[in-house]
């Protein structure tokens, strides 16, 4: 579904005629969040408070829609290693809370999704901030088959240099009926 026939569907309550859904909960609150000051970090608090080890990282998310979401996060002490650059399990954290999140808001209300597994390339080191983007070029059907959802997510230095990229394969399923 792309997210023009998403965003028609929620403002037609739900549902198309085509029988597509609207776009999932946290994406519709994301939307309804960039109308008021500091509703990034209000979002990002929200998120962090039901993955509570995202917090290790101060994240900050700055862009979200299907297929994409950017987050961002501060250099500090908290995140270095012995040698005083941005940690790599730190590094990991940024690309899965990136990746997490566009899935979320990417899949239909009718699905879920959980990481299957990662793989990291460690190009070089960071002694900045950092921000991760995650981003499907093609948004797959997601239908009553489960699906993996490899999504590529580069880390970047201040300067805007990938030092850190990832795939991360998501298992996506159909939710269980009640």
């Amino acid at each position: 579904m792309n997210t023009q026939t998403a965003l028609d569907a929620e403002a037609t309550g739900g549902t198309e005629s085509t029988g597509t859904v609207a776009p999932a909960a946290n994406l519709r609150i994301w939307q309804k969040l960039q109308k008021v000051p500091f509703g990034n970090w209000l979002f990002t608090r929200a998120v962090c408070f039901k993955v509570p080890y995202f917090r290790t990282v101060h994240p900050l998310i700055h862009e979200l829609r299907p297929g994409l979401c950017r987050v961002s996060a501060p250099n500090r002490r908290g995140v270095h290693n012995h040698l005083g650059t941005y940690h790599a399990i730190a590094s990991c954290n940024m690309a899965e809370i990136a990746a997490g999140v566009m899935v979320d808001a990417t899949i239909p209300p009718t699905h879920r999704w959980i990481p299957m597994g990662m793989t990291v390339e460690y190009k070089s080191k960071s002694t900045t901030g950092v921000t991760s983007i995650a981003r499907l070029d093609a948004i797959p059907e997601f239908g009553d088959e489960p699906m993996e959802v490899v999504v590529p997510v580069e880390v970047l230095d201040a300067d805007g240099q990938v030092y850190v990229s990832a795939e991360i394969t998501m298992y996506v399923s159909r939710k269980k009926s009640a």
